[in-house]
């Protein structure tokens, strides 16, 4: 292969910077001294994989060992993957511009079902066979981890092991028995096969490799039994959980893009896990327990990202922010620790019930480009059978103190679909946005000049390990009748509607509670031409049913099916350490709108998890666990 001038290219694609690599801070190390290597690969452009923080923590965890190295790949855009396979060229790292094969891990991140066909065409540039069983020992190990982790299934025959659950501290497990490995094969100049290397991976807590478990099947499709074909194999892999967050490890030498990518700012996770119980939300379930890091030690890090990336905002990272115990003497510590520094804080993820006129007047104090809610339904009903915890008071309390504080952007978050929904509950959707207009003249003397609400409505798509992961999606007709209801309800001008593509939501929800058997789907649209399924203009939606007709398998059945009590799910074999009789119980309550309250400040609900895991709630005051 002759090796080609990464100028000649770069000069030829669309924004360049995505490859040349040599940002701020990257880690640049020789491979010849290096005990193991990783290629953190990101199944998407560099803007969206440089956004993650898991990402930016494993890099971090990794690098930190003198003698373990990870580098970074990202999907080269369409303009750059032409370049790479007209100049017969492979995938190589951002770094050093090592050939992917050439590393001893190629890890991926699972943020999305919808990315999976771009994991194919990665393997496929950096020229290693799509399927685990076709690698040999010449070849690395193909990983993943992330939250679709918790259903490998349908990616299963792609990959040679997953790590189910926190990634920290798995990932140096994992490097360490590999270069166990490693001396082993040096000292005695004996090969160990790469079944061999599996199986003793494969005992670490946390890492499912699937060759080491046969799925069987009934006659009428669904699974028979997930069993493992090793005696030394568990029959459940349980995840790996951190259980003090604070004495984790955090990235202080964040990289810094030479380009604008989706979160541009530096990101500080105040805290892990949701104990809300939102009954859709499959991270609230398998990130259990809260664990929130130390106010002081949060201050402490966000001084020294300031200082070693120049960035001029933080922003307060976690799945709910303002659930944090001590939020507004964090707010108010870092403004007063960064006004000189015009240094801005900004929440990404805001509760409506927490969010008080006092947070609102902290917040006043740095650019205001807008705030964001969720109450995720238009009813108190449906709120009640999703266990949202909010009220329309508190979402009108809430941007009436934003209103108060000066602003004048609200973005609403909806979900159309959810099991129970009924044209009520869409229309009230419409209602309460209306109700937003109203609270702003209510603050602004009858007028609503430069007031701006977009509405938002993702489609419901059922999750693994939640207790809606029984609950089949509607039909795509029906949801575009559900969208036309709400459309047709929206009256005022100052309201904007944004909704989701149902039939990219149908195909998610077919891979989301999908099978061992669905890697044939995945494999043949991605011969399809089918890759960046989650951008729309790169979506194929004819090329992917075409795929599940050319492969015999009916997506419907995955995907509007709903599933029964007693069926063995085809991710039974994954623990989050929340029960399925957990589940079940919840699924049974939201039918008749019972809610239940958070654990972090209630009794506990039951869910098993601190239980199983040996892993408790973690709130700080001061120096003491509440």
């Amino acid at each position: 292969m002759e090796k080609i001038c990464q100028h000649d290219i770069l000069t030829q694609v669309e924004k360049p910077a995505r490859y040349a690599g040599n940002e701020w801070n990257i880690v640049m190390k020789d491979h010849a001294q290096m005990d193991v290597t990783f290629a953190l690969a990101f199944p998407d452009v560099y803007e969206v994989g440089m956004s993650f923080l898991g990402y930016k923590i494993l890099y971090h965890i990794i690098n930190k060992r003198d003698t373990y190295y990870a580098e970074r790949a990202f999907a080269p855009w369409v303009d750059m993957e032409q370049k790479i396979r007209n100049h017969n060229q492979v995938l190589t790292s951002t770094e050093t511009k090592t050939p992917i094969k050439d590393f001893d891990f190629v890890s991926f991140t699972l943020q999305y079902e919808m990315s999976y066909t771009n994991i194919l065409n990665m393997l496929d540039l950096s020229d290693l066979p799509l399927y685990a069983k076709d690698r040999t020992e010449e070849h690395p190990l193909v990983l993943a981890g992330g939250p679709c982790a918790f259903n490998p299934e349908p990616i299963a025959d792609f990959f040679d092991l997953f790590v189910v659950g926190e990634g920290e501290e798995a990932v140096i497990d994992i490097a360490d028995v590999y270069k166990e490995i490693k001396a082993e094969q040096k000292s005695t100049g004996k090969q160990i096969s790469r079944e061999e290397t599996l199986l003793r991976l494969a005992k670490i807590p946390g890492v499912y490799v699937p060759r080491f478990y046969d799925v069987e099947y009934k006659d009428d499709g669904r699974v028979a039994s997930i069993t493992p074909n090793h005696p030394s194999i568990p029959a459940k892999v349980e995840k790996r959980v951190l259980r003090d967050l604070d004495a984790t490890e955090y990235p202080e030498d964040l990289v810094v893009p030479f380009l604008n990518v989706v979160h541009d700012r530096v990101m500080l996770e105040i805290q892990r896990g949701c104990t809300r119980g939102c009954r859709f939300c499959q991270a609230g379930m398998v990130y259990r327990p809260v664990r929130e890091r130390k106010k002081e030690n949060l201050r402490k890090i966000a001084r020294t990202l300031v200082d070693k990336t120049g960035y001029d905002e933080i922003s307060l990272t976690s799945l709910a922010s303002n659930d944090y115990s001590q939020i507004q003497e964090l707010i108010h510590e870092l403004l007063d620790e960064f006004k000189e520094e015009k240094i801005g804080i900004s929440l990404p993820s805001l509760r409506a019930d927490k969010f008080s006129v006092k947070l609102a007047e902290e917040l006043q104090q740095m650019r205001k480009s807008g705030l964001t809610f969720a109450p995720e339904a238009g009813s108190q009903r449906l709120r009640d059978v999703i266990n949202k915890g909010v009220n329309e008071e508190h979402l009108i309390d809430a941007v009436t103190s934003a209103f108060q504080s000066g602003y004048k952007q609200v973005k609403l978050y909806f979900m159309l679909g959810l099991p129970t929904e009924t044209d009520e509950d869409i229309v009230g959707i419409a209602e309460l946005a209306e109700k937003v207009v109203e609270a702003y003249r209510s603050v602004n003397k009858g007028k609503t000049r430069g007031l701006k609400v977009t509405v938002s409505t993702s489609l419901f798509v059922p999750k693994p390990h939640t207790p809606f992961q029984w609950v089949g999606q509607l039909s795509k007709n029906e949801l575009q009748r559900r969208r036309s209801v709400l459309q047709n309800a929206i009256k005022s001008k100052a309201i904007t509607y944004n909704w989701h593509d149902p039939n990219v939501s149908f195909l998610e929800g077919a891979v989301s509670r999908g099978d061992r058997r669905l890697s044939k789907a995945i494999y043949q649209a991605w011969k399809n031409g089918c890759k960046f399924d989650s951008w729309t203009e790169q979506f194929r939606n004819r090329e992917w049913l075409m795929a599940y007709q050319e492969v015999g398998i009916d997506p419907e059945w995955y995907a509007f099916r709903n599933f029964a009590y007693d069926e063995i799910l085809p991710w039974e074999h994954i623990s989050s350490g929340v029960s399925k009789k957990y589940l079940e119980i919840e699924y049974e309550r939201a039918l008749v709108g019972k809610t239940i309250e958070d654990c972090r400040t209630a009794n506990c609900t039951g869910c098993g998890v601190c239980q199983s895991l040996g892993v408790d709630v973690v709130v700080w005051k001061g120096e003491e666990v509440q």
